[in-house]
Formats: structure tokens, C-alpha cells, sequence
């Protein structure tokens, strides 16, 4: 079968090669932001009018997402319905709301949004974890599967707060994603328990907690979860059934990976959230191409926009076999 080589660039571009102390970033809030072209208006429309009324009847009627969070908070010893990675659509039904609420100011959208904070706060357990399927099916259970997505459902639960903070300046979902987000630091972390994300997302939303609530603890724990990649520390399914490392990324440590391997969506959020921590912190290992020739275009790209800062130099994409495609939304 015939490969075919992608060039990628690093996706935060606005990060300098040569960044020096000095030198700082800052992300520009949503909220701050009005689009006005005739390309993306009209689907930022549509989606305010047509696609979030069409994720509400999915994720309140269609299916038991919502429900399953009202099981959580009634503790009659009800089963999850669905599956474990439903609590993240939810969350990033909640993360598109908050972007219209921005652009498309709506009561009722607004009081849809609180109904279902109250139901997420209201399932949060007295520790800080929060997640439908473990508390539910197995409370005993909880992070011995570094495939099972608890880390990806509250990397999208941490994205919502932080966007739903940004729109309204509300703070009860951005206090229970903290309230996780310590919980996991906890946990996890230098001289604690190891953790390799199974789904990589944890680590950017991670920085977006940083941005908003200015406490370096959450950058720092976005760098450990990249340092702990590459190192033969993972444990779950992917790794022992599927005996597919490199479908999560985790062949080598970050820094030295050559290849995009595996499973586009988790390689994709794994390098976004490298230049994230790379643009707070200058870490040359994530911006790696400072020589004049590690930052020349490939010639595979002639003739297209050019770019200067790449990830890795020549990185090669290698799909996922077809076996490990997903049908749901996470993968």
C-alpha cells in the first residue's frame, strides 16, 4: 500500500522558534473576537440557530447524557447508560453554547446552560472526581484504565468552564472543573502516581485553566503528562489488547518523536497541547527547529504558504489500522 507523507507545522504558529524570555505570549479570549467575513459568519449562525437546538435533543433526548448525571446525583444505585466517553459531549456541547452565547446573547440559552451545570455540579463527588460511567458501574474502579477517557471527558469539562467563564463571567462550572483538576493533581504528578493520557486533550485544557485562573500548578502538570509520554509507564487497553503504542502516540518521549503515528484526533490534541505548554514555558524541545535548516519548508510544500516553526522537522503521518477506527465521536 502506497504512504503517503504529510509536512505539519506546529499548530500554534505564534510561537517565535527562538523564544526568549523576554518574550511573551498570550492567547486572545474568544469573547474579544468578532468575525464579520462572508465565510465564517454564516456557519457561526448556523450553528447559533440550527446545530445547537440539533446537540440539546441529542444529548438531553436521543441519548442518556444528561441522564446519566442526574443518576450520579440521585444515588439510587442506577447503571450508566451509553458510553464512558459520553460525559465528554456534554461538555463540549456546553464549550459551542458558551461560544454562541458571545456572538448570539440568548436568555434561554443561558438558563439551558445553567440547568445543566447545576446537574455536572450536582454529580461531582466530595473528592473532586466526577465522572457518569466509573461512579456508576465501578466507583472502585476509577484510574486503572489510562485508556478509559476520564482524563479526556474532564480535559472537555475543563474547556467548557473555561469558555462558559469567558462568555458570562459565571464561575460554578469553572469552580468544579478547579475542584477536578486539584483532585487530579493530587493524584498524579512528580513523586505521585504516573499517568500517560490515554486520550490526549487533558494536557491543553490544562494550559487554558492556567490562562484563566493564573496558577502555574496547572501549566506545570500540562508539561509533566507530556514528559510522561514515550516511557513505557501506560496501562490500559489500548496498550495491553490492542498491543498498539504507537495508535496513542507513546513510542518515544515527545521531544523525540519523528512520526505521527496512530490516531489523528489524540496526535492532534497532543501537539496542540505542546506549543500551548512551549509558548508559556520556551521549551526548546517543543520547538525544536531553531536551525536555519530544520526551519526551511520540505519540498514537499513549494509553492504553498510557507512556515517557520515546526514540531519536528519532517514528521511522517502513519494511520491507524482500520481495526481501531472508532464509530463514536471520541475514538
Amino acid at each position: 500500500m502506497k504512504k503517503n507523507i504529510l509536512f505539519l507545522p506546529l499548530l500554534c504558529t505564534a510561537v517565535a522558534s527562538a523564544q526568549t524570555a523576554s518574550t511573551h505570549r498570550e492567547a486572545v479570549n474568544f469573547s474579544k473576537v468578532e468575525i464579520t467575513d462572508q465565510f465564517w459568519k454564516p456557519k457561526i449562525d448556523l450553528v447559533a440557530t440550527k446545530t445547537l437546538d440539533a446537540c440539546i435533543y441529542q444529548t438531553e433526548v436521543k441519548t442518556a447524557r444528561i441522564r446519566n448525571f442526574e443518576k450520579v446525583a440521585r444515588r439510587q444505585g442506577e447503571k450508566h447508560e451509553g458510553i464512558f466517553y459520553d460525559d465528554s459531549d456534554v461538555f463540549k456541547a456546553l464549550e459551542a453554547m458558551a461560544y454562541s452565547l458571545s456572538t448570539h446573547p440568548s436568555a434561554a440559552m443561558e438558563a439551558k446552560c445553567d440547568a445543566w451545570i447545576d446537574k455536572i455540579a450536582a454529580a461531582q463527588q466530595p473528592d473532586g472526581y466526577l465522572n457518569t460511567y466509573y461512579t456508576l458501574n465501578a466507583p472502585d474502579q476509577r484510574y486503572t484504565d489510562m485508556s478509559m477517557h476520564e482524563d479526556y471527558n474532564n480535559g472537555h469539562l475543563i474547556e467548557a468552564a473555561v469558555a462558559y467563564y469567558n462568555a458570562t463571567g459565571k464561575r460554578k462550572l469553572l469552580d468544579v472543573a478547579i475542584r477536578w483538576a486539584d483532585h487530579f493533581d493530587a493524584l498524579f504528578g512528580p513523586g505521585k502516581r504516573h499517568w500517560v493520557t490515554g486520550h490526549q486533550e487533558l494536557e491543553l485544557a490544562l494550559v487554558k485553566l492556567y490562562r484563566v485562573t493564573k496558577n502555574e500548578k496547572y501549566l506545570k502538570l500540562a508539561d509533566w503528562l507530556l514528559s510522561e509520554r514515550g516511557r513505557g509507564l501506560a496501562k490500559g487497553y489500548t496498550w495491553t489488547e490492542w498491543k498498539d503504542t504507537a495508535y496513542a502516540q507513546d513510542l518515544v518521549p515527545v521531544r523525540e518523536q519523528s512520526e505521527i503515528t496512530g490516531h489523528a484526533v489524540r496526535a492532534m490534541y497532543l501537539y496542540t497541547g505542546a506549543a500551548d505548554v512551549a509558548a508559556y514555558t520556551g521549551d526548546h524541545g517543543y520547538l525544536i527547529c531553531t536551525s536555519p535548516a530544520a526551519s526551511a519548508p520540505p519540498a514537499a510544500m513549494k509553492g504553498s504558504a510557507t512556515t517557520t516553526t515546526f514540531l519536528t522537522s519532517r514528521p511522517t503521518v502513519k494511520p491507524a489500522p482500520r481495526w481501531a477506527w472508532s464509530s463514536g465521536t471520541s475514538g
